[in-house]
């Protein structure tokens, strides 16, 4: 693709290099998009939290529980986003593939949705 053929916004992220092969690009946006799914699931997760588990926690636990899981949802999704550009531009120029450093988070986020799960469960046995 010839440099006036790409749009504003695309030479703006993405200046220098050249248009790598399609399905290397495609494979690109299906892990983003793999990413923003994952993210997803926590903003569902954290948002169900809070609406049903009135039972199951008091209020300000399971408030602060909800926000930390709607939280690491939206850091998953802007990681996404940057995760992409990144790995675009490497692709672009030649260069060695970034490592995913949303991975830890994404690892974080896991640990704490389980040990709220449990938690939670152990929580309503108790009551």
């Amino acid at each position: 693709m010839s440099e006036p053929e790409r749009s504003r916004i695309s030479r703006w992220l993405l200046p220098h290099g050249s248009e790598p092969d399609p399905r290397f690009t495609l494979a690109n946006e299906r892990t983003f998009l793999a990413w923003v799914r994952t993210s997803l699931a926590f903003l569902a997760g954290g948002t169900a939290l809070e609406a049903f588990a009135a039972e199951a926690f008091p209020s300000p636990l399971r408030t602060w529980l909800a926000v930390l899981v709607i939280g690491v949802g939206i850091l998953i999704a802007a990681g996404a986003a940057v995760r992409w550009v990144r790995v675009e531009r490497s692709m672009r120029t030649g260069r060695p593939l970034p490592i995913p450093a949303i991975v830890p988070l994404l690892a974080f986020g896991a640990v704490v949705a389980s040990l709220a799960a449990i938690v939670m469960i152990f929580w309503s046995l108790g009551s």
